[in-house]
């Protein structure tokens, strides 16, 4: 499993300023970091893990979006054209990322993981807060840099369904 010394490693290496955060208490979920170092939940970013069924094929889809602003599996089905989307179970969370689940950090993910980020990210030079993958500590370091060293694509999340008629089809029996 990766943690914060990895993170601090690779961060260094790529000439990144960051700051490892001690927090006060053992955190279970990312989304326990706005509590626990009094930062607004839109400057918290956290990693959900979904399992992704397509007519072809299933695949693991990480999305990297703030706490505030967590995505929703409707939404990215539809974006995907997925027959079905949910959370991924914890053993194929920490398979595929190779962190515990709960505390996925978006730096160091494998590159045959297909990572979506929210556009909602502001990238801006403020600083920034995420998971390192251990329960007692989180990571800080610019909005930009975080945004820059991130693999994968930007797209909307808040994107709506379609409007217009449904059309009832009869199930084949």
């Amino acid at each position: 499993m990766k943690d914060a010394l990895a993170i601090h490693r690779w961060l260094l290496a790529h000439q990144v300023h960051h700051e490892i955060v001690r927090l006060p208490r053992p955190m279970t979920h990312a989304d326990e970091l706005p509590e626990m170092i009094s930062a607004p939940p839109e400057r918290c970013v956290a990693v959900t893990v979904f399992e992704v069924a397509t007519r072809v094929r299933t695949e693991v889809v990480a999305v990297v979006s703030t706490v505030a602003t967590p995505p929703r599996p409707g939404v990215l089905g539809w974006l995907l054209g997925a027959r079905n989307v949910r959370p991924a179970p914890a053993f194929l969370v920490n398979s595929a990322t190779d962190y515990a689940a709960g505390l996925v950090s978006p730096l160091l993910l494998p590159g045959e993981l297909r990572v979506l980020i929210d556009e909602r990210l502001r990238s801006d030079t403020d600083p920034i807060f995420t998971a390192t993958g251990e329960r007692h500590t989180a990571i800080s370091l610019r909005a930009l840099d975080l945004l820059t060293l991130l693999p994968g694509k930007s797209v909307d999340l808040t994107v709506a369904r379609p409007r217009g008629s449904r059309v009832a089809v009869a199930s084949r029996h």
